[in-house]
């Protein structure tokens, strides 16, 4: 089944189409979630927080991927919209090999520098062990891991979300069951659920470069023989920077974070951040996986021409947002307790550590959906820079500033309110840039 760039997108047509997407997200984070159970359950405390010091360092280098994909899907959406239907599925072909080729590259001296990355980012005794066994491993799975964070931009804009969703399906059984046979049955510890997750990743980012590929394919992008071109894929970089810069940024953060819950409250700090932010990545998947069906849309139709939908497509968008924002603050106040005793209920002080923690962060996610659509919305219009720019300072100048600002103030609560203090500077901001830019795309 397709779901086709073109024509009105009210409230139901938005919520229908991004479904797959969101669904695709959703899966995807709950799988790393359940890495995170099984590793702070089975495997002990210290490679619970050993795995959250050394992946934000991986994460930095994957996100490239997710840099190419989605600056590459705004372009080829773009592309399509003015009707050159085989140029588009060129510039795609060569996005998705430049991807792989950039994997390969950067991943011998990642595996190679990974002791002294984990002293940098932090580690000491056995937690540099655990982060190295950790690290290097997932070194090992970077050309799948930067191809399934690429292709998850490409489906929509190939009108084909329920193929997201059945790899992110799939991917997330893959990692489960290999999750537990590696974990709990051969006993391999933190190994075993590096080993599950890129194995996933290996799945996740090669079916689909087979699938396009071939004659089963009956999306509306193909891989095709392409050379590569400078300008279109300095163009998808600059235009997806803003993601990779958000990405980047959350990655700082939360190296950040460590540093500061390492130095005010030790394991236990970071292992309380670490549910924090699994628990956050299913909330959050909501509002990407919207982002990555909405994106191609605002792309096509800015292509295409069409400033009516622009216009319907931003006020709708905002309304939605809102609403799920306001939803998802409910839920995850409620459910605060019970996500915190799933993860470290062994642990009583722990426990009630953690509780605090989500309870204060997670008031951010009633504002949050606004601030990254905003970023996804210059993002499909093909300005890069200005969603560089709210990627940017949301992450590296709010949040980081207050990270360090507020604890001088307020003590332990002041780490958590942090992103809370952020969002709603950063909305401020957001507003003042819509606004700014209405005159000149004629929104």
């Amino acid at each position: 089944m397709k779901i086709a760039l073109n024509g009105h997108y009210g409230y139901r047509r938005l919520v229908r189409s991004s479904i797959p997407s969101v669904l695709m997200m959703l899966v995807g984070s709950i799988y790393s979630v359940v890495d995170g159970l099984f590793v702070s359950n089975f495997v002990g405390t210290t490679a619970f927080a050993a795995l959250n010091v050394i992946w934000p360092a991986v994460m930095i280098i994957g996100a490239l991927g997710l840099m190419i994909g989605t600056g590459g899907s705004a372009l080829v959406s773009m592309t399509m919209g003015q009707g050159e239907l085989l140029r588009a599925s060129k510039i795609f072909s060569m996005l998705i090999r430049f991807t792989l080729y950039l994997a390969v590259l950067f991943m011998i001296p990642l595996f190679l520098l990974m002791e002294p990355l984990a002293r940098l980012l932090g580690a000491e005794g056995e937690m540099v062990h655990q982060c190295v066994i950790y690290g290097r491993i997932c070194a090992l799975g970077l050309p799948g891991f930067m191809l399934q964070m690429c292709f998850q931009s490409f489906y929509m804009t190939a009108e084909k979300p329920q193929l997201g969703t059945i790899m992110s399906i799939v991917c997330a059984v893959t990692n489960m069951t290999l999750d537990a046979l590696f974990i709990v049955v051969f006993d391999w510890g933190l190994a075993g659920a590096a080993a599950a997750s890129m194995l996933a990743c290996l799945v996740g980012g090669f079916y689909p470069f087979w699938y396009f590929s071939s004659s089963h394919n009956r999306s509306s992008l193909r891989l095709v023989p392409a050379f590569f071109e400078r300008r279109p894929i300095l163009r998808a970089c600059s235009n997806g920077l803003s993601e990779y810069v958000g990405n980047i940024s959350f990655n700082v953060l939360a190296i950040c974070y460590n540093l500061q819950l390492l130095r005010m409250m030790g394991e236990n700090g970071v292992a309380a951040y670490s549910v924090l932010l699994y628990y956050g990545y299913i909330f959050a998947a909501v509002f990407f996986g919207y982002n990555i069906t909405v994106t191609p849309i605002i792309g096509y139709n800015y292509g295409a021409g069409d400033k009516a939908e622009l216009k319907s497509l931003l006020r709708h968008s905002v309304g939605l947002l809102l609403a799920l924002g306001f939803l998802m603050t409910a839920v995850s106040e409620l459910s605060a307790g019970p996500a915190a005793r799933l993860f470290v209920g062994y642990d009583p002080d722990l426990t009630v550590l953690t509780k605090h923690a989500i309870r204060l962060y997670m008031i951010s996610f009633f504002i949050a959906g606004i601030n990254l659509f905003t970023s996804a919305w210059f993002t499909g219009l093909g300005n890069g820079k200005v969603s560089a720019i709210v990627s940017f300072i949301r992450n590296l100048v709010f949040e980081l500033g207050f990270v360090f600002l507020l604890p001088a103030l307020m003590g332990g609560d002041g780490i958590w309110l942090a992103v809370d203090a952020a969002d709603l500077c950063c909305l401020i901001l957001a507003t003042t840039l819509i606004l700014s830019y209405r005159k000149r795309y004629g929104y």
